[in-house]
């Protein structure tokens, strides 16, 4: 079986979302245009990471072309589209920019069956595997809204313990700080 590429260029919505309560939770990141709607789910650490990366993206197309003009766009508060309906689970994710067209490339890949293969990056050129891809092309200025709606996400989960940084539960947890008694 050959992988499928799902592009998305200049998608109506690209954003990240959680379905289940704090500790619970189940990230989601869905792209929609006129008549598609995927969604893939994630790790947590994935959805931090990417966040990450392309917040230092857009810094980086900042400092090196001034001619790309990145705006505030109006924060995306709405939830996630339904049905919610997870295509894939993301093995690896790859980011690029495209310095003629000004836009950022996300390429979501599906997490391999066979544990051998562990690839460190996504080869675009090479679609011989059996992993499906999630192409979306974005703007800057969304890439910018995206990472902010990212950090919004993963923060609103479990509070930190004041004394161990562990997440608290809702009814609390073992804290080794406090010598294992609950918080």
């Amino acid at each position: 079986m050959t992988s499928r590429v799902l592009l998305f260029e200049e998608p109506e919505r690209f954003t990240v979302g959680t379905v289940g309560q704090p500790g619970e939770r189940t990230f989601f990141i869905q792209a929609r245009d006129r008549t598609r709607l995927i969604s893939i789910s994630l790790e947590k650490a994935q959805v931090q990471a990417l966040s990450e990366r392309l917040l230092y993206m857009v810094r980086e197309i900042k400092q090196s072309d001034p001619t790309v003009v990145i705006t505030k766009l109006q924060r995306d508060d709405a939830p996630l589209d339904t049905p919610i309906e997870e295509e894939f689970r993301v093995g690896v994710i790859g980011l690029a920019f495209d310095a003629d067209q000004q836009l950022i490339q996300v390429d979501l890949q599906a997490v391999s069956e066979n544990e051998s293969d562990n690839p460190e990056f996504i080869d675009v050129d090479d679609l011989t595997g059996d992993q499906d891809i999630l192409r979306v092309l974005i703007s800057p200025s969304e890439a910018d809204r995206f990472s902010k709606r990212c950090n919004s996400v993963v923060g609103a989960g479990r509070l930190p313990c004041p004394f161990c940084g562990g997440p608290i539960d809702p009814r609390g947890h073992l804290c080794p700080r406090a010598n294992g008694y609950r918080r």
